[in-house]
């Protein structure tokens, strides 16, 4: 009887669900496939160590600049294309910062400033580090998440506000008009070139048995995305603002009716997200080493990707979605070229969204 039970469930998985089949298949041959490189030498374990570590430092930051975009759509009912714009902003906000204090007394203000665009500052002759200028990156850090939320409250008094009970397309359509005029005015600033803003030598933890390397700056963007997502949690869960936040995600017209202060509500999701998203365009500017005028446009494909695979609305779905698209854009590299894991990360969330279509946290708005 058992295996007579085992194989009809079996025929109607098979006859109702050729799909989640069908994944499940994919993912069984690439995990064959990953062991028999380990096992037959052409992928070494340290390799692929790398591959993952890159790819949690990669999703801890979509993970981060993902929960303010998802935190947008909930509340606010559009898809802000103008997110990866605030990371860039952010990023070059703190920058700026960070090399005014590094560089205080032996460089100009105004070359720090630019950051090298024209003048002497530059990694070489700045030298900032977490190690050897902390303070200097820990005053960054706090103006970029400052300056972007700033920068978001300000958009949104001028632009956003006053489009509120208009539909979500005519917001998404402004949005991309914002994006575009942050976007140009970064270039005018500070050009086109991708400067390298980082320099001197780092410190670095070996793993016993596996070797893998995770140095100063990875091992800071680290803890502080994970303690900033832990933040977010805190408040979303064991504060009245969360409380009201998860209830107008849900139903807006009826968190205005029970005695919500839904513009207080909005402003606080644009200061959660803005202080989010600017410290992720810093933290992750940290661990590259260097910057440029349109990488939170490129970066904001993969945020979307994880936002839409954790689904749309949930901010625990954007963390892990975040996860699972870093992973996937670096654990794809023992497939694929490089140029191709944009792709690969995109064919997951396909994938994914083909067994659950309302992604991994679908129905849950906010939480």
């Amino acid at each position: 009887m058992g295996i007579a039970e085992t194989y009809s469930r079996g025929r109607s998985v098979v006859a109702e669900q050729p799909l989640t089949l069908l994944v499940a298949v994919v993912c069984v041959l690439l995990a064959l496939d990953l062991v028999g490189k380990l096992v037959g030498g052409s992928l070494s374990v340290l390799s692929l160590a790398i591959f993952l570590k890159d790819g949690l430092i990669l999703g801890l930051v979509i993970g981060l600049a993902g929960v303010g975009l998802s935190m947008t759509y909930a509340i606010l009912g559009f898809a802000n294309f103008a997110h990866g714009d605030y990371i860039s902003s952010g990023a070059f906000a703190g920058w700026a910062t960070t090399y005014v204090v590094a560089g205080f007394g032996t460089l100009s203000v105004g070359d720090l400033l630019l950051l090298g665009v024209s003048g002497d500052a530059n990694a070489g002759t700045v030298g900032v580090s977490v190690v050897s200028t902390p303070l200097a990156v820990l005053v960054g850090l706090v103006v970029a998440a400052v300056f972007t939320v700033l920068l978001t409250l300000a958009i949104d008094r001028i632009v956003y506000r006053p489009m509120r009970d208009q539909d979500g397309i005519s917001l998404l359509i402004a949005s991309i008009g914002v994006a575009l005029a942050l976007r140009y005015l970064l270039a005018f600033v500070f050009g086109t070139s991708r400067p390298g803003v980082t320099g001197g030598s780092l410190p670095a933890v070996t793993v016993p048995g596996i070797g893998i390397q995770i140095n100063a700056h990875e091992a800071t963007l680290a803890v502080c995305a994970i303690g900033l997502l832990v933040g977010v949690h805190v408040v979303l869960q064991y504060t009245k603002l969360g409380t009201a936040m998860r209830a107008m995600a849900d139903n807006r017209d009826l968190a205005r009716v029970t005695g919500i202060p839904t513009e207080r509500v909005v402003r606080a999701t644009w200061v959660i997200g803005g202080g989010l998203t600017g410290a992720a365009g810093y933290l992750i500017t940290l661990e590259t080493g260097t910057i440029a005028f349109d990488f939170g446009w490129v970066l904001l494909l993969l945020i979307f990707a994880a936002v839409i695979l954790g689904g749309i609305g949930s901010v625990y779905g954007a963390m892990f979605g975040g996860l699972l698209i870093g992973l996937a854009s670096t654990v794809s590299l023992v497939w694929i070229p490089s140029d191709f894991t944009t792709v690969a990360a995109f064919l997951v969330m396909i994938l994914m969204l083909l067994v659950k279509p309302s992604g991994l946290f679908g129905g849950v708005t906010t939480a």
